[in-house]
């Protein structure tokens, strides 16, 4: 976006979570004020670590806001130029997702999103998405297939196959696009894919809970407990480290010609990978050789990095980032 003191004022969303946390931590590095809104801002558990930034006296402000209190970021947003919205629950289990993951997807966003319309100060929106907006729309996955950002999951197929984190966030994805088109307000699309690397809170919110659950028996079981795990999960995600992901949300609002969607996937990897990094790693601690189940490995694909480099992302590599992650847990950070 262009220069100016106006647009060192910023909004950030769900501001105690994990990717949020680094966005505001480097929107602080750049000289950003910054609006952050958190659920409790009394509750020092959700809130110390981000105090405890550089610069966060001087240009942190935190506020009180609900994703389904409507009008709830309407005082928030005022006077602020852009806004990251980054708030959204992020659950491996539900008993309801309807209550759980889409009503907050969808009603959160278009609550934020009324506030932005309303302030006539909100140039740029920045959305948090996810790859899984991208990927669950039942298309063959193998080697050559390439995914890029002209993909979208199929919401008929999600709800056959009961994807209800990537309906709720496709869904959103499709109201935020709408809803600020008819506002004359520009969006930018982040669809990170599975996110890791170090923590900035103490206490792990919903989304790192999420990532912990799907790494415990490579990084947690094995690193902290120790107690080794016979298998690895049949399971292939992409990657990303939580830095490029905080970075590429704040290029996406600095760079004016930034538009559209962009997808944040360093390497698409097989468990069976991961393990073999951490293995190369970590050789004195027992890794899993073999697979949960004797199925074919479910299969590797491939993921256009283009756009994603005209924001500047250079993508740390998977290798430092499980290193980074697996160090922070062996440390204790876990808790």
């Amino acid at each position: 976006m262009s220069s100016g003191a106006q647009n060192k004022v910023v909004c950030v969303t769900g501001g105690s979570g994990y990717i949020a946390s680094w966005i505001i931590k480097f929107l602080l590095q750049r000289d950003y004020t910054v609006r952050a809104t958190v659920r409790d801002p009394s509750n020092p558990k959700k809130v110390e670590h981000l105090l405890k930034l550089e610069s966060a006296k001087e240009r942190l402000q935190l506020f009180k806001a609900d994703l389904l209190e409507e009008g709830s970021f309407d005082s928030v947003v005022e006077g602020c130029h852009g806004v990251f919205h980054t708030a959204s629950p992020v659950l491996s289990t539900v008993k309801d997702p309807q209550a759980e993951l889409i009503d907050p997807a969808i009603k959160g966003t278009i609550n934020v999103l009324e506030s932005c319309a309303k302030s006539a100060s909100v140039k740029r929106v920045v959305l948090t998405s996810s790859f899984a907006t991208l990927i669950h729309n039942g298309k063959p996955k193998h080697p050559n297939v390439i995914v890029d950002e002209t993909w979208f999951a199929d919401l008929d197929y999600c709800k056959e196959q009961r994807k209800w984190y990537s309906f709720g966030k496709t869904s959103a994805e499709n109201v935020a696009r709408k809803f600020l088109s008819e506002n004359n307000i520009d969006l930018v699309v982040i669809n990170q894919a599975m996110t890791i690397g170090p923590l900035l809170q103490p206490e792990l919110n919903a989304s790192v809970s999420t990532i912990l659950d799907l790494l415990s028996a490579l990084i947690y079981t094995w690193l902290v407990v120790q107690a080794g795990s016979e298998t690895f999960p049949n399971k292939t995600f992409g990657w990303i480290n939580v830095k490029d992901v905080a970075n590429a949300r704040i290029q996406a609002y600095e760079i004016a010609s930034a538009s559209g969607r962009y997808c944040l996937v360093e390497r698409v990897s097989h468990f069976s990978e991961v393990a073999m990094i951490l293995h190369d790693n970590y050789p004195t601690i027992k890794i899993p050789d073999k697979c949960a189940d004797d199925k074919p490995y479910e299969p590797t694909f491939q993921v256009s990095k283009e756009k994603a480099k005209s924001l500047g992302i250079e993508f740390i590599p998977l290798e430092v980032s499980l290193k980074e992650t697996a160090r922070q847990h062996a440390k204790g950070k876990r808790k």
